[in-house]
């Protein structure tokens, strides 16, 4: 089986108001511009800009996502949106069970495995996000935690089409920090032996994207480690010229 199309998706967290998108402007043209190379790309903004950055990328070879949703369709849930109204706002990507979710709002497993089964229903792609902490790393723990993560967080009746996993070790999200280019090996290696379980020869094509401090520096030795079939790009994606520094590897 050939390796899947690399996936280079920017979240710009809680980052970016509407003179941002002149940032999004630039990332979009230089996409076409063939900068990204064969990877595919995608820009997750805050709710507020999902709609504005699906027009201005309609029709452009740049995907617009979200960063979370709730479970439910629809109902009595204050404040939050449901990946229908994801997809009705022209979103194609939703990432879910982010650590920051996860850590802050208390995310366990199943919510995230519900969440995911929610955008896959709404007819969109669900970016799974895994990963340890430093204490769990440094206990020896971080196969066993990730692969915890992935079999709790992953439901083997998922299309394989609509489920990228992306492994953000925690303690490398926005600290500079980042694992050696064998660490890496390891836990995707995990991750694709789970994933090939859970899914047949099917897994062989899910994509697994690195994430945690990566940038224009470091992308290339990351993007070259096996089972990584892109990134998951946090501040580094809020400039056009460090996000395209990171995508461009793939030209």
């Amino acid at each position: 089986m050939s390796a899947p199309r690399p996936l280079v998706a920017g979240n710009w967290k809680m980052n970016g108001l509407k003179a941002a998108l002149v940032e999004l402007a630039a990332i979009r043209d230089a996409v076409a511009a063939g900068g990204a190379g064969r990877a595919e790309t995608a820009i997750c903004p805050p709710f507020t800009l999902v709609a504005a950055a699906a027009d201005a990328c309609k029709g452009s070879a740049l995907a617009i996502g979200a960063q979370d949703c709730h479970a439910k369709v629809s109902g009595a849930h204050t404040g939050d949106v449901s990946a229908q109204m994801l997809h009705d706002a022209g979103a194609t990507y939703v990432i879910v069970g982010h650590s920051e979710r996860r850590a802050d709002h208390g995310e366990t497993d199943a919510i995230v495995r519900a969440k995911a089964a929610a955008v896959i229903k709404a007819g969109l792609t669900a970016i799974v996000c895994v990963g340890e902490t430093k204490d769990e790393r440094l206990a020896g723990q971080a196969a066993a935690i990730v692969g915890g993560q992935i079999d709790g967080s992953l439901d083997p009746d998922f299309p394989a089409t609509h489920l990228v996993v992306a492994y953000e070790p925690v303690w490398a999200i926005g600290t500079g920090l980042t694992p050696t280019a064998g660490d890496v090996a390891e836990i995707h290696a995990v991750i694709r032996q789970k994933l090939l379980k859970a899914y047949g020869p099917k897994g062989g094509a899910i994509r697994i994207l690195y994430g945690g401090s990566v940038k224009p520096s470091n992308a290339a030795e990351l993007m070259g480690v096996k089972n990584v079939d892109g990134a998951l790009v946090g501040g580094a994606s809020l400039k056009c010229a460090d996000f395209m520094g990171i995508a461009g590897v793939y030209k």
